[in-house]
């Protein structure tokens, strides 16, 4: 197939995409679209910790960190002067923070370059080491984070958090930046970069024996991921309303992890279809926290019930589908085609 007319299958499928959101803004039930609109955050979170972990084969636990960067930046330049004054009563909010009034994309794109800023200040010195020790470096990040955003009073708001966010995140939103995400993953892992992300991942030292920068490559996947969570932390902080340092702790970020590792390490096809599937079974599971009664016994609803559901998901699927349960099949037009041939050839 020629690379045009992928190109102009992509274009019609984003724009029939968008004819759903059109519908889905003016129909849809706000239940079911606040369901999708975090189901689209999560994929925005997937694919690009999905280019860290999967594709550069770093294991980063700092997602979560690089979230509430995000979210906290974006959020101090898009509330309203007089929504500030209410929320930092305690202690006033430092100059020009409270007097500065941005629009929300703005605001988002300037939340995820703080973020990215962030990854280069964390990754350059950190991506020295690898395997357990990046991993522990990452989560040692995003505790720190969270533990100084609890402190930092007069920037935000210590323990008490922000409240009142102004509700600009919609489907719009969300899909657009879902839709930019996974074209900017694509775009990377299909171009010589991506090819020396691979590399990376299969054999640091072959890689590096063949002339591949290792530091200057895994600083760019760590950097283009961070960013992307700082976006998906904007947009999140704006649909729940409310953020504080507890939002953003290390179990959002094993959520991810169990996104990618249930669609599969290194496949964004994978990490979109889950990330959408997770939101809605987060809710169709949530009956399992409440007190139920069963044959005449009542059981208490336990915290964390979902989450517990889910890791036995995870141990099933690593023991029977060792590569995610989309291995790696990636979605292309000439697969989708071939498809429907076959079944017209069986029929």
């Amino acid at each position: 197939m020629k690379r045009s007319t992928r190109i102009m299958l992509s274009i019609m499928l984003i724009i029939i995409v968008y004819i759903f959101v059109f519908f889905a803004e003016k129909y849809m039930d706000p239940f079911i679209k606040r369901i999708l609109n975090t189901g689209f955050i999560y994929v925005i979170l997937a694919v690009s910790l999905n280019l860290i972990n999967g594709f550069t084969g770093q294991f980063s636990l700092g997602h979560a960190g690089f979230m509430a960067i995000g979210a906290y930046t974006s959020a101090l330049l898009y509330m309203s002067p007089e929504s500030k004054l209410s929320n930092f009563f305690m202690e006033p909010l430092i100059s020009p923070l409270d007097k500065i009034h941005i629009p929300f994309f703005w605001a988002l794109i300037v939340g995820g370059l703080m973020a990215a800023l962030m990854g280069f200040i964390v990754g350059a010195p950190s991506l020295r080491v690898r395997g357990d020790y990046l991993a522990i470096v990452t989560y040692g990040f995003s505790e720190i984070i969270r533990s100084l955003f609890n402190n930092l009073q007069n920037i935000t708001n210590g323990p008490l958090g922000l409240k009142g966010l102004p509700t600009y995140t919609n489907l719009w939103w969300t899909v657009s930046w879902a839709i930019v995400t996974i074209i900017v993953i694509r775009r990377i892992v299909d171009s010589s970069y991506g090819r020396a992300l691979k590399a990376i991942r299969d054999d640091e030292v072959a890689a590096e024996n063949l002339g591949i920068n290792l530091f200057k490559h895994k600083v760019l996947a760590f950097v283009v991921g961070a960013f992307f969570a700082g976006i998906a932390g904007g947009l999140l902080g704006s649909l729940l309303m409310t953020i504080d340092p507890n939002s953003f702790s290390i179990l959002f970020t094993y959520q991810i992890i169990t996104i990618i590792l249930l669609g599969g390490l290194g496949n964004i096809t994978g990490s979109v279809i889950v990330a959408i599937g997770f939101a809605f079974l987060m809710e169709a599971l949530r009956f399992v926290e409440m007190p139920m009664k069963i044959f005449g016994i009542t059981i208490p609803g336990i915290l964390g019930m979902r989450m517990l559901i889910f890791s036995i998901l995870l141990m099933i699927t690593i023991l029977f589908f060792r590569q995610g349960l989309f291995g790696q099949r990636e979605f292309t037009w000439e697969g989708f085609f071939r498809l429907f041939t076959k079944r017209k050839v069986s029929q």
